[in-house]
């Protein structure tokens, strides 16, 4: 704003602009001797600065540009002027034909009502604007670029294969029937179930379709059961040889563990060397006696072959010795070369061995894949490591041959049933294992003795 007001008034200050309104009135009378004020106060800024002459200016300004549409001095004159030939012109005014074919002048209401200002109204922003014009421009961008590319989007894809099958007489999806055929089956839209005569248009538009599950989903984390059964000899009134089973399923359990402790031990143990008069003085002895240095003996005799000194340096090698030795390279480099060559050769004649070693390899290699499938099927049975703990096996519920019971009323119950189910999941890979927390306690507790109990004692 400020820049066209500058504008304007360095075009009021050029001699070519004329202004609208005339100011003949102005007299040296009216002429007032301006007052003589500080202007380096703010407080006199506003009060003591006359801005008539630029207000008088602005207002010329938006007169002339109401009235003609812009600034007189830059109208052409075409537009200001014209050739006075003595004719009238023509009355420009809109005007209505009655029934009988005869002119009327407009009314004078709606000459007022009509606008008289050369301003153009201001743009209606809104009148442009449409919803998601953003959005829609940078989708259209990328459809462009991906045409460029040669990527179709989905829905010209569609387009082409129905085309397609169209042209090639498969046929395509059946269109729905109208609603307003009479022939058309009746069925429950809200049934559980969906019915063959339903209308594909309304089951696309109503029902819902639901997500396919992922694969991997579905998959359980473990073959175990979430119940495993017990053996038979772990019944109230097991029959004699299961019952023996399973005591010597547990026999064995608890002789892993015995060894499992027996090895532990052997590790922490000390050794336990007892010590004899003989290491016991050279451990009283060591380093007060100086041992003498060691000497070989001269097998010679001859104390000169000792070299004493720096060792002597290695001689210069003649221009003769190095390319003697560079010749004998060369001829090693070309022996190797040619026995490449034989041996390629020779292979020609080893195609059957070669044959026979692949199809050893083949079959090793079935071997391995055999066996490591087979130890991913037994994984699968076995608890993973899924924490900082290991899986441990709960102790076998078992009794001894002289603590069965021989009646259901006299068994006594054992083991239990959370601990069963919390042990189920760890085993199948659905938590990981777990220990107890414990509990500790962060200040030591203090006892008092208060005085009312005192009393009493």
């Amino acid at each position: 704003m400020a820049a066209a007001r500058k504008h304007k008034r360095m075009a009021a200050s050029q001699p070519g602009f004329l202004p609208l309104k005339s100011d003949l009135d102005g007299s040296i009378s009216n002429v007032k001797r301006r007052k003589r004020v500080n202007k380096n106060k703010k407080k006199n800024w506003n009060k003591y600065s006359d801005i008539r002459d630029v207000e008088d200016f602005l207002d010329d300004v938006r007169l002339q540009e109401k009235a003609t549409g812009g600034l007189i001095s830059e109208k052409p004159d075409e537009s200001l002027f014209f050739v006075d030939t003595g004719e009238k012109a023509k009355d420009k005014q809109p005007q209505t034909t009655t029934k009988k074919g005869k002119r009327s002048k407009p009314l004078r209401i709606d000459l007022i009502l009509q606008p008289d200002s050369h301003i153009p109204a201001p743009k209606n922003v809104l009148a442009y604007q449409q919803p998601n014009a953003k959005k829609q421009r940078r989708k259209a961008e990328k459809a462009a670029k991906l045409a460029a590319i040669g990527v179709l989007p989905r829905r010209e894809k569609l387009l082409q294969l129905r085309r397609a099958a169209a042209a090639s007489g498969v046929s395509v999806k059946e269109k729905p029937v109208a609603n307003n055929n009479p022939e058309r089956p009746f069925y429950d839209l809200w049934s559980e179930g969906t019915p063959e005569a339903a209308d594909p248009f309304y089951l696309e538009q109503t029902k819902k379709k639901l997500i396919k599950r992922p694969d991997r989903l579905n998959e359980k984390p473990s073959v175990l059961p979430a119940i495993e059964v017990i053996a038979p000899g772990g019944s109230y009134n097991p029959d004699f040889f299961s019952h023996q089973e399973l005591l010597r399923e547990a026999h064995e359990v608890e002789v892993k563990k015995l060894k499992v402790e027996e090895k532990l031990a052997r590790q922490l143990a000390v050794n336990q060397d007892i010590a004899t008069e003989e290491s016991t003085f050279k451990e009283q002895v060591e380093g007060l006696i100086e041992e003498d240095e060691y000497q070989p003996e001269d097998p010679d005799g001859d104390a000169d072959d000792t070299v004493i000194g720096p060792t002597a340096t290695q001689e210069k090698k003649t221009e003769r010795q190095r390319k003697k030795e560079k010749a004998e390279k060369i001829k090693e480099l070309q022996r190797k070369a040619e026995r490449e060559v034989i041996d390629k050769k020779q292979q020609l004649f080893q195609l059957r061995s070669i044959r026979a070693n692949l199809k050893n390899q083949e079959q090793r290699t079935k071997m391995r894949q055999a066996q490591r499938k087979a130890k991913q099927e037994a994984e699968k049975s076995m608890p993973r490591r899924l924490g900082r703990l290991k899986f441990q096996e709960p102790d076998l519920d078992i009794q001894l041959s002289d603590e069965l019971a021989s009646s259901l009323r006299s068994l006594k119950p054992e083991g239990s049933i959370l601990k069963d189910r919390f042990k189920s999941l760890q085993k199948r890979n659905l938590i990981e294992p777990r220990e107890r927390a414990k509990f500790k306690r962060r200040y030591k507790l203090k006892y008092s003795e208060k005085r009312a109990f005192r009393e009493i004692q």
